[in-house]
């Protein structure tokens, strides 16, 4: 099983909207055959692995990090051709929640006489797909924060400047971050105030489709983000009702998601996260280039980046978010933030739907009783 999760972790940023998965097929007491799940529509996992061993997977053992399916969706069902192979036990990281296999698959391999093991590592299985599972669960995305915070918490300097904070590697890592995400979220004064491109260009990997939190219409038609529309999709979510804008913007490739005012008069950002979410079958989802229109193996991942500017973005980090970053940035420290820029990573892992900003804020890398969260505590500002 530890060789099958570590197959399937070739597939983190191409599976979208499938899960991750790892197979091997053993016999006669060795590896005859290995499988990963590279792209949707393509083979799975489990057909690689019987496909590598051929004729030796007769009478052996497949193990796989995820259910294998049994039903008919762009390949043919996995529990057709474990059966075909003459595979006799099969071992199961996982159940897949899809509710089109949901221990569907498992029942027919028992039917047919298969010894079926279940739940071996699981939880490190359930560790490769966080966002399909969460998104099976409760509809909503898997939810990270990344935010480029100074020693003693500030994210900008008394001007709203952060592009001090960061080197060569943090930015790096902020480029691999986006590449692992199907959307990056930030609101419209981050727009104003940066003119990010948010593509992948440091790293390998397809740029994730930008969503951006723009109530008023506000983001220029000759930002970086509407320019580069045809390189990775355009989303400006809004309540505005100005025709001639929206026309406008969807002229230049951008696509405009119109919202209900939420209480305070601006975009529902659990409205946004919802849509996000949902399987496509247009030119309009997050996904864009990205085919979003096979949802039984589905999977959505949201990188939501305050930025430097304050406004709608720093509304969704709230509480959680690190010091300063809700309402506009705070004084830098100049002697401290050189010698002290991390870059942290927050991961939402919970499931309540009604509550998509539960969860925890970590360093990228590095475990919560690192220095920097120790001299936090030191100062009085405890990381959430």
């Amino acid at each position: 099983m530890r060789e099958a999760i570590r197959l399937a972790k070739r597939g983190i940023g191409t599976t979208h909207p499938n899960p991750r998965v790892g197979a091997v097929v053993l016999a006669g007491g060795a590896t005859v055959g290995r499988g990963y799940h590279a792209r949707a529509g393509e083979a799975h996992a489990e057909i690689r692995a019987l496909e590598e061993a051929e004729g030796r997977a007769r009478g052996g053992t497949l193990v796989t990090t995820l259910e294998p399916c049994a039903h008919q969706g762009r390949t043919p069902p996995c529990v057709t051709a474990i059966l075909g192979a003459g595979i006799r036990r099969v071992v199961i990281g996982m159940q897949d929640p899809n509710p089109l296999v949901n221990g569907k698959g498992i029942a027919a391999l028992r039917r047919a006489g298969v010894e079926v093991v279940e739940g071996l590592r699981a939880d490190e299985c359930r560790d490769l797909n966080p966002a399909y599972i969460k998104f099976r669960a409760s509809g909503l995305p898997w939810v990270m924060l990344k935010s480029m915070v100074s020693l003693d918490g500030r994210v900008a300097s008394d001007e709203g400047d952060s592009r001090g904070l960061g080197g060569a590697e943090q930015q790096r890592l902020c480029h691999a971050l986006r590449a692992r995400h199907d959307a990056i979220v930030v609101g419209v004064e981050t727009v104003l105030a940066d003119d990010p491109e948010l593509t992948v260009r440091l790293t390998r990997g397809t740029s994730p489709a930008r969503i951006v939190l723009d109530s008023k219409l506000r983001t220029p038609p000759a930002s970086r983000l509407v320019e580069t529309a045809a390189k990775a999709p355009v989303i400006l979510a809004t309540v505005s009702r100005d025709r001639k804008s929206i026309a406008a913007m969807e002229a230049r490739g951008v696509t405009v998601w119109s919202f209900t005012p939420g209480p305070d008069g601006r975009v529902p950002l659990h409205a946004v996260l919802r849509k996000a979410a949902a399987p496509a079958r247009g030119p309009g989802g997050p996904g864009g280039r990205r085919n979003r229109t096979d949802p039984p193996r589905g999977q959505t991942a949201a990188l939501l980046d305050p930025g430097s500017g304050s406004g709608e973005p720093q509304r969704g980090a709230g509480a959680h978010g690190p010091h300063h970053a809700q309402g506009g940035a705070g004084p830098l420290d100049r002697g401290i933030a050189p010698r002290t820029e991390r870059c942290l990573a927050g991961s939402w892992s919970a499931l309540d739907a009604s509550n998509p900003w539960s969860g925890t804020l970590r360093e990228a890398g590095v475990s919560p009783s690192a220095p920097v969260f120790r001299a936090h505590r030191r100062r009085g500002r405890a990381l959430p």
